[in-house]
């Protein structure tokens, strides 16, 4: 720990905010981790990050989950698999006064002697441990943290009365499942929360409770660490567990801490028994209400300084005994104890001979006893997995898909389900071990969905047994009548017993928001019985709806008239999304499937219709080879690719192939290839969403309004947004690429070697101010100089000037466009295109730039006023030169080549022996290029055959033919 890290112990009852502030904190830092006591809330904290920074920076790290992304900056772990010595910025261990735990308080214990963040510290729990945190952590601030809500005791209650968004809590599986069932038989239905339930189940019961489906929650203490609920009222049905080793009552702390859960956020809660159990004593009634527990006094604790030279060594190690007051020996663990079963094999003790084979076994005993067997046939599992690890080095995959295949079936009960849960559990720890499988990917995706299965199987026995939906709408709102009267109108809106109770809109029932509870349950599900034949009306009518009627907003969703009917989702490829639908379940499969039908028909058509070039290009069999390949890459970008991201494949490009790709409208700019015709408004809208749905962006960016030139560029803008949007982004602004590309065509004519002013007609194209065109020009590369001189008033209009440009314009290459002159081929996005003997074929001799230049002058300096002014009005300029050096050379690459390859004068008719601004290059003019003349030249490689002349360029043709002396 550093001198600047900052240790700080949080402290106070349950509903506090203790994990929100730590996460705010957390993400305050670069990096964090933080150890939370369970995988169901580590998903759950694991869930809240990445919807604030997104899965690519958030890891989760359990004993039966790894997601480690790349670029991992935050870790949510449980506490047991928290990785030590990272040197994250901050660090965190929530419920910190699990260290008194009798089975896992030595875990928390050394994380709370041992872990430390570089910068921050927090350690999360309850007001008992602040006597052993200030004895045992050096330098420890305290901060005390209020509950938001009232906890009121409220006496013993009959489930029968149990009032609605009630928790009973159970200490037994058998208790939990007989409060489950007795609950569906009195108030039509519960869900069911344990520990040993995987994040799946657990989530889709707590969804089944927190959407209404049921009132009532039947779960054990697994709910007291963290987990978030909208609990009014908890109940115990017991004040008296099991340990693992005897029957026990709960301390008022730990009471405390399940029926804390009551009351989330500011909304007050209440606590209580049923009528089995025996009602609290008051001076534990008031303990909890006050938050006022005896102090802890002594931490569990086991040795974390491991010797592992021989399996007795580690033994004695890990039954060494504390020192200090404040800290106790823990019991022995099923790790030692396996551990010490293993060792008193001959076998195991000659394979684990050497430290490396000693921690290995040590590494294997830590695999948890999930399936909840004897303890020695656990130990006779774990022997077989060090036999293997020892023997070949890793788990042979047939022996591990043999295990697998047994667990592999969803038929059975719930407590046949539950048991298979807990085996995948095992072999999903395996997994996770780096190095035991030989294919630990393989391995955990197939562990992963066996999971998964068993999981939903067990979710909807779970909701079969202790759910009773008929019974829980023949007891709301009108309790004794046996039916509710339900009716739709033709403008959707549905009414119950005369009553409004919600609308329809699309394919989905929106209820009524005034509606709570029980009352809202019961209103919901009448009607959808009244729903169910208008869901089929509603489906035919859409089917045959014109496309007119149906469109898509720019965040993917799909509209019918005002009312969302579905979305897009990324598909195979950009231009062929997929559709997901907004039916409700209760319309049926049938209606959901012809809503989704007649919504890929209609984006089928708009992509036909809008990406219809791009399209005719991908389905274009013609091409082949090199245009084959950068075909793809257009319709893989949509139509518009930046030239410098394609910069090798344009010059690989030949004269024929770009013929070829010139037929389907493509447009080889000097920024950016694109087909002209996908930059309109349409085009582009849609572009925008299928790209973003290629990208996996969790928000869309809007298009840019139509019609502008140039717009502001958007900060925090996704990578390659400006390109979808027809843009390019260049300082403060964004330049539309069509207009950018006229505006390089202007600039080939400059000397951006010498330095150049800004004409009337660049700043006319790009509709700027001068100092917004100088601000553009930066963000393309040049250096923009500004300065002051006096302004001078024209009193004759010049004589217009003969156009020497004939011999002086810039050339037209043979893609119909301006080719760069060669003090500005070298530009930032495409600085070889200049080079390029496909794209520019030969340049017309120069003349004299001097004397041009004075020519210019003297025919359109202004006539000035003979009187002088005594303070002459001033303007300011800027002089624009090229800002970026080339990469070979640090010169105009295209330039040196072609002397180098055209024998005694290069591009431009500028002699040989002459290098840019007529400074000699070697010895000399002629003579030097006579010797290079007659020097003879070897070669390894055949001769490089002359590219093919695009036969409908005759810019090309010509100049071809010049260059043969015809």
């Amino acid at each position: 720990m550093t001198s600047a890290s900052r240790v700080v112990a949080v402290l106070g009852p349950t509903n506090t905010g203790k994990t929100h502030y730590a996460i705010e904190r957390m993400l305050g830092h670069r990096t964090g981790v933080i150890g939370l006591p369970l995988r169901l809330l580590a998903r759950e904290v694991y869930d809240k990050i990445v919807a604030i920074r997104g899965p690519s920076v958030v890891a989760l790290l359990t004993g039966e989950e790894r997601i480690v992304p790349p670029r991992t900056k935050y870790w949510v772990c449980t506490v047991e698999s928290m990785p030590e010595g990272m040197g994250c910025d901050f660090l965190a261990i929530d419920e910190i006064q699990l260290c008194a735990d009798p089975e896992r308080g030595h875990v928390f214990t050394n994380r709370l002697l041992r872990a430390r963040g570089l910068n921050e510290t927090l350690f999360m729990g309850s007001d008992t441990m602040r006597g052993p945190i200030a004895a045992l952590v050096p330098d420890v601030q305290f901060m005390h943290r209020e509950r938001m809500s009232q906890l009121v005791y409220s006496g013993s209650k009959k489930i029968s009365r149990m009032p609605p968004r009630s928790a009973v809590v159970g200490f037994s599986v058998d208790n939990v499942y007989a409060i489950a069932e007795l609950i569906r038989r009195q108030k039509g239905g519960a869900a069911v929360v344990m520990g040993a339930l995987s994040p799946r189940t657990r989530n889709a019961q707590v969804e089944m409770y927190q959407n209404g489906e049921v009132d009532y929650l039947v779960a054990t203490d697994a709910i007291g660490m963290g987990l978030n609920l909208d609990i009014d009222h908890v109940a115990f049905s017991s004040v008296i567990k099991f340990d693992g080793q005897r029957m026990r009552p709960l301390a008022p702390n730990e009471l405390a801490q399940i029926a804390g859960r009551a009351g989330r956020g500011m909304s007050h809660g209440s606590f209580g028994v049923t009528g089995d159990a025996r009602p609290l004593d008051d001076q534990v009634a008031g303990s909890i209400m006050d938050h006022q527990f005896d102090p802890l006094k002594k931490l569990n604790w086991r040795s974390a300084n491991l010797q592992f030279g021989t399996p007795e060594a580690l033994i004695r190690s890990l039954e060494v005994s504390p020192t200090g007051e404040h800290l106790v020996k823990a019991r022995e663990a099923d790790d030692l104890r396996t551990l010490k079963m293993l060792s008193q094999d001959p076998l195991v003790t000659a394979r684990a001979r050497s430290g490396p084979g000693v921690k290995l076994l040590w590494d294997v005993c830590r695999i948890p006893d999930f399936r909840g067997v004897s303890h020695a046939e656990h130990t006779n599992l774990l022997g077989l997995i060090f036999d293997h690890l020892v023997e070949r080095g890793a788990i042979p995959d047939d022996w591990v898909a043999r295990q697998i295949k047994l667990i592999d079936r969803t038929d059975g009960n719930i407590d046949t389900l539950s048991k298979r849960l807990a085996f995948i559990r095992t072999w999903t720890y395996v997994s996770q071990r780096k190095g035991w499988l030989r294919d630990e990917s393989h391995w955990r995706g197939q562990t992963r969905a066996v999971e998964d299965r068993l999981s939903d199987a067990l979710h909807e026995r779970l909701t079969q047994r202790f759910v009773d939906r008929r019974t829980s709408v023949l007891l709301r709102r009108l309790k004794q009548k046996e039916a509710l009267l339900a009716e739709v109108n033709d403008k959707g809106d549905v009414t119950v017993e005369g009553e409004f109770v919600g609308r329809l809109e699309g394919f989905r029932f929106s209820p009524d928001k005034s509606a709570q509870g029980a009352e809202a349950k019961a209103l919901k599900t009448a009607s959808m019985q009244a729903l169910a034949p208008q869901f089929h009306l509603r489906a035919d009518r859409f089917y045959n709806a014109p496309d007119t009627e149906i469109d898509f907003t720019e965040q993917g969703g799909l509209m019918w008239g005002e009312h969302a009917v579905g979305k897009l989702t990324a598909g195979a490829d950009p231009l062929n999304p997929t559709i997901t639908v907004f039916v409700d379940d209760a319309a049926g499969a049938d209606v959901a499937q012809k809503v989704e039908r007649r919504l890929q028909h209609f984006i089928s058509r708009k992509v036909a219709a809008l990406f219809e070039p791009l399209q005719n290009l991908q389905n274009d069999a013609e091409l082949t080879g090199l245009a084959r390949g950068f075909a793809f890459r257009m319709v893989e970008g949509l139509g518009i690719l930046p030239r410098a991201e394609v910069a090798q494949e344009v010059k690989d490009l030949d004269q024929e192939s770009r013929g070829a790709l010139r037929k389907h409208g493509i447009r080889f700019g000097q920024f950016t290839i694109f087909m002209p015709l996908l930059l309109k408004p349409a085009p582009t809208r849609l572009r925008l969403v299928l790209w973003s749905l290629a990208q996996g962006l969790q928000e869309f960016p809007e298009a840019p309004p139509p019609g502008l030139v140039t717009v502001p560029t958007p900060a925090n803008a996704p990578k390659g947004y400006d390109t979808m949007c027809g843009y390019r982004a260049a300082g403060e602004r964004s330049i539309r690429i069509d207009m950018l590309e006229r505006l390089a065509d202007m600039l080939r004519g400059e000397d951006s070697r010498g330095g150049f002013e800004a004409k009337a007609d660049m700043l006319s194209i790009t509709g700027m101010t001068l100092e917004q065109f100088a601000d553009l020009m930066t963000g393309l590369g040049y250096k923009a100089e500004k300065g002051e001189r006096a302004k001078v008033k024209a009193v004759a209009a010049p004589e217009p000037v003969a156009a020497s440009g004939s011999d002086d314009a810039a050339v037209v290459n043979t893609d119909g466009e301006q080719s760069p002159s060669a003090e500005t081929a070298a530009t930032a996005e495409a600085p070889a295109e200049a080079t390029e003997t496909t794209e520019v074929a030969a340049e017309a001799p120069k003349a004299d730039v001097a004397a041009e230049e004075a020519a210019n002058i003297e025919a359109v300096e202004p006539v000035v006023s003979d009187v002088a002014e005594a303070a002459p009005e001033m303007e300011q300029f800027f002089t624009f030169t090229w800002g970026r050096t080339n990469r070979q050379g640090g010169g105009q690459r295209g330039q040196r080549r072609e002397q180098n390859e055209g024998g005694g004068a290069g591009r431009g008719g500028k002699p040989q022996g002459k290098g840019r601004g007529g400074k000699p290059q070697g010895k000399g003019g002629k003579k030097g290029a006579r010797s290079q003349q007659n020097a003879k030249t070897f070669s390894s490689r055949p001769p490089k055959p002359e590219k093919k002349i695009d036969p409908d360029n005759p810019f090309a043709a010509a100049l071809m033919g010049l260059k043969q002396g015809k």
